[in-house]
């Protein structure tokens, strides 16, 4: 009787803690830098957030300017970061290259935000790398796939958003994103609808990476190309690795824009395997008469591939992707 009794406080005790832990997980939190939230900065609303958790988990950011390092890690899956106000609510972080010096490798530690995580939203929200112009300072690290940014401002000079993961899809809308050298790259299939893309300096908006297996990389659609007003040659891109694929469609090109249109990196072979083109695109920087040899321009039929299905597909055509994990009000085309 004893053994019996034993076990069953026993089992009883393992459901009480059980459902003390299960009623113990939040899905929605606040953070606020006055207190009136549940947390104080971002890093601790995420380290207290479940792992693998089996719905998503809202953090509201109220406005104000976080000073902080944020990681995002792959257990965090299934989280939205959600800013009061793209404007006001600032998440900010000064690392460079030369700054985290821990080698060849030093770019991919200099992020503001990293998301590591997969089924990752984030909207109104301002992420900047604020090290200023001195070499390679990434604000925004995005690694993990299916992930969503809306109503977004990424701010930085070279290297402001690092699009990266060979499995990586990702959709940016309404969004804007600044930089000089470069300050779009990686090797994800990413697209940016309906974004502002505004170059700082005369250099290159796009460095891709894209794995030779994958039939899209970067696709800007209905984006607007802007410049500060002392910027007069800019490219679309030039290739950071062989396969690199870069497409402009129904984009407003400002007159900051090369003729040429785009530009070889130090290996000229990469040139060979490259895609770069456009399509039905306006404004003073989008005449094709001048572009390089080496680019394109799409046909009404090849145009009609680039739908965000086809895109985000995994066989281009017999799996189309369920984009269920896209905001449905972004889906403009």
């Amino acid at each position: 009787m004893f053994r019996r009794n034993t076990l069953y406080a026993t089992l009883v005790g393992l459901v009480l803690v059980l459902a003390n832990s299960a009623a113990a997980d939040k899905y929605e939190m606040v953070v606020a830098q006055d207190g009136s939230g549940d947390f104080t900065t971002i890093q601790e609303a995420i380290d207290a957030t479940k792992a693998f958790p089996p719905q998503r988990i809202t953090i509201f950011v109220k406005n104000g300017t976080y000073h902080e390092k944020v990681r995002i890690p792959s257990w965090n899956n299934k989280l939205s970061l959600i800013g009061e106000s793209a404007e006001n609510t600032i998440i900010t972080y000064g690392d460079y290259f030369s700054k985290i010096d821990r080698g060849r490798n030093s770019t991919f530690m200099t992020y503001t935000l990293l998301v590591e995580a997969d089924d990752f939203y984030a909207e109104n929200l301002t992420i900047i790398n604020s090290a200023g112009r001195v070499g390679q300072a990434v604000a925004l690290h995005v690694e993990g796939n299916r992930c969503t940014f809306k109503n977004c401002r990424i701010k930085g000079n070279q290297d402001t958003l690092y699009a990266a993961g060979q499995n990586s899809k990702q959709y940016y809308d309404s969004c804007y994103i600044e930089g000089t050298t470069d300050f779009i790259f990686g090797a994800a299939t990413a697209v940016f609808n309906y974004c502002t893309i505004h170059n700082l300096t005369n250099s290159y908006i796009t460095a891709a990476s894209t794995p030779k297996s994958r039939p899209f990389g970067y696709v800007f659609l209905n984006c607007s190309l802007t410049a500060e007003p002392n910027v007069s040659k800019a490219y679309l891109g030039r290739p950071w690795r062989p396969y690199a694929k870069v497409v402009f469609m129904h984009c407003n090109l400002g007159k900051h824009i090369a003729p040429e249109g785009w530009k070889e990196w130090s290996n000229k072979g990469n040139l060979t395997t490259t895609y770069y083109a456009e399509y039905n695109n306006s404004g003073s920087g989008s005449r094709m008469n001048s572009r390089v040899s080496w680019s394109h321009e799409l046909s009404k039929k090849e145009a009609k591939k680039y739908t965000l299905s086809r895109i985000f597909s995994s066989d281009m055509v017999n799996d189309p992707e369920d984009l269920s994990w896209l905001c449905k009000s972004t889906l403009k085309n």
